[in-house]
């Protein structure tokens, strides 16, 4: 396990801040309020890890802050240690502006203790009063229950928003200076594919390079890859790759040989896109110095059609291994390719993976099926968490193998995992489950192989996209839901009305008879887009968390309100949730635009 990127991971500090009145107080605290923080330190390095599988490290202030000394002392160990996301921690009293984290480039958070000898709520309203004032939103932790001043157990809803907390905060972190890489540019009018360098440099603090297509080309014809990996691939994708039935008409088929060099070009540019992602040393060993680099990108997007498909196999079969935790070199982290380059929804993607570290689902968000068009289409009547209707989530074979529902959990239910929990079996099974079929050559006049499964398992997932508004900026929409089964015939008549050459996703959104989510419809038709990333489990609070950090506020969401964890200060803006988003995001502006 290791980070394939530049750049040190982000770190998380622990300021454990007390009142710093000696001769009596502050000696009666020292021991509780440093064990507050040890706490808090075990409790994230138990519990979280970075998508590459490192364990999260956290660093503790070298003593109790008790005033503005102490507070830049701790200031000057985190800047060193590399520290990005900050929580101060407290069981009393302490003097408010004076122990606080004044660094506007860290993410903030406090936890005061509840307790009544010596009450650290009253410093937490004092401390979120001040960074109100000081124009720096930080999140409140507080517990429901009055402990007791030598308890020190952290209580399951503290536990639950520190993880929330660090998730989200550490998200943001690991996106700052990375690149998203622009394969191509804009495809078939997309506009996500029409990537806006200002909402990645001001929200996400990201880069964006762009290469031309015909980089992949020079690549493959001058032979710019490891040629050893690239025999290890072919013999890989010949031995674990089924091709599936060719659905083209018989003037349109290729022959033999026209479909090995179709494998050959696809597992090459698999090889290719990965090395202008990430770099690849072999390559300078080769003499290729400038293109052993790579561009440092944490996501990625082909454009693919249709300057590139119109002549070239289609980029299906690179992004769906890609996307998958595993390859001819074994389970490994999944990588954020986005088909099309929309680049909206690889950064959905790459939320949904920064907070879970599991492989994403790209999919058209393509028909809303009712219960009346099932029954009228099949003859059957849908069940189960299915019986409201159904998203049918599809795309042109680049979604992630991941999403076949042959990863099981501790429990035995189907699942998506981070890629060290993975067992090579899994792999396989998700490979078996899987076919490759000729592309459709009405869509690719290159030809090239799409994956074609379906999910089948009921799985936690959620939906969610970045859309770009003029006026307002970017919003994200939320979806959580489960994905579902449906019966074999039931499947088949429904998907071959689309495509039977691509991965199929049936997703039931949960409803809450009200607003857009009144019914799957009103879902479906409040959907801001063509493309939705589907994550595995119900994270829509922790993507909450998440866009409050960026200031992108949510126009669309599920999540029960008492699960909504924002700033603070997100409370003087109003008294209804949406609108406070909305208001604060606002005025606090992009956390690296210029005017900030």
């Amino acid at each position: 396990m290791s980070n394939r990127l530049i750049g040190r991971l982000p770190k998380v500090g622990i300021r454990p801040v007390i009142d710093g009145r000696e001769r009596g107080v502050r000696e009666s605290l020292e021991l509780q309020c440093m064990e507050m923080a040890k706490n808090a330190a075990k409790l994230i390095e138990d519990n979280l890890r970075f998508p590459s599988g490192e364990r999260v490290e956290c660093v503790i202030a070298d003593t109790n802050i008790g005033g503005v000394a102490e507070a830049a002392l701790c200031a000057d160990k985190f800047e060193r240690e590399g520290v990005m996301v900050s929580l101060t921690v407290t069981p009393a009293w302490c003097y408010g502006t004076e122990v606080m984290d004044a660094d506007p480039n860290t993410i903030k958070a406090i936890w005061g203790f509840n307790g009544t000898e010596r009450p650290g709520a009253v410093y937490l309203a004092a401390a979120l009063a001040g960074y109100a004032q000081k124009g720096l939103p930080t999140f409140s932790i507080y517990g429901r229950e009055v402990q007791d001043t030598g308890d020190t157990e952290i209580h399951e809803d503290v536990k639950e928003k520190i993880l929330r907390f660090v998730k989200a905060g550490l998200a943001v972190a690991q996106m700052k200076g990375k690149s998203y890489l622009s394969l191509g540019y804009s495809s078939m009018g997309i506009v996500g594919s029409m990537v806006d360098q200002n909402f990645f440099h001001d929200y996400l603090g990201m880069r964006t390079e762009f290469v031309d297509q015909i980089e992949i080309t020079r690549r493959i014809e001058e032979q710019i890859y490891d040629q050893e990996e690239y025999k290890k691939a072919l013999q890989w994708t010949y031995d674990n790759c089924k091709e599936g039935k060719d659905h083209n008409i018989d003037k349109l088929k290729g022959d033999a040989t026209r479909k090995e060099w179709e494998w050959e070009i696809v597992v090459k540019m698999t090889l290719i896109i990965r090395d202008l992602m990430i770099g690849n040393p072999k390559l300078k060993e080769m003499g290729y110095g400038e293109e052993a680099f790579g561009r440092n990108a944490i996501a990625a997007g082909f454009q693919g059609q249709r300057q590139w498909t119109d002549h070239m196999p289609n980029g299906d079969f690179p992004e769906a291994i890609l996307n998958s935790s595993f390859d001819w070199n074994g389970i490994r982290q999944a990588f954020m390719v986005a088909t099309e380059n929309d680049s909206l929804n690889g950064v959905s993607m790459l939320f949904g993976h920064l907070l879970t570290n599991t492989a994403q689902i790209f999919s058209d968000v393509r028909t809303y099926w009712s219960p009346e068009s099932v029954k009228r289409v099949t003859g059957k009547e849908l069940t189960g968490k299915a019986k409201h209707g159904i998203i049918h989530l599809i795309n042109s074979g680049s979604t992630t193998l991941d999403a076949t529902a042959q990863q099981r959990n501790e429990k035995g239910d189907p699942a998506m995992k981070p890629f060290w929990e993975i067992t090579e079996e899994e792999s396989k099974k998700c490979l078996d489950a899987t076919r490759w079929p000729q592309a459709v050559k009405e869509y690719f006049r290159g030809g090239g192989y799409s994956s074609q499964f379906k999910t089948d398992g009921e799985m936690p997932v959620t939906m969610c996209r970045v859309n770009l508004v003029k006026g307002i900026g970017p919003v994200l929409q939320i979806a959580e839901g489960w994905t579902v089964v449906l019966e074999d015939d039931v499947h088949k008549t429904l998907d071959d009305r689309t495509n039977p050459t691509w991965p199929t996703t049936w997703f039931a959104p949960i409803t809450t008879g009200k607003g857009a989510f009144k019914d799957v419809y009103t879902v479906m038709a409040n959907w801001g887009a063509n493309h939705g990333a589907i994550s595995y489990g119900h994270i829509g609070a922790d993507l909450i968390s998440l866009a409050a950090m960026l200031r992108i506020p949510v126009n669309m969401h599920n999540v029960d309100e008492s699960d909504i964890f924002r700033p603070a200060v997100w409370s003087s803006f109003g008294t209804d949730k949406e609108g406070q988003d909305y208001r604060a995001c606002k005025a606090y502006g992009p956390i690296y635009g210029i005017n900030r």
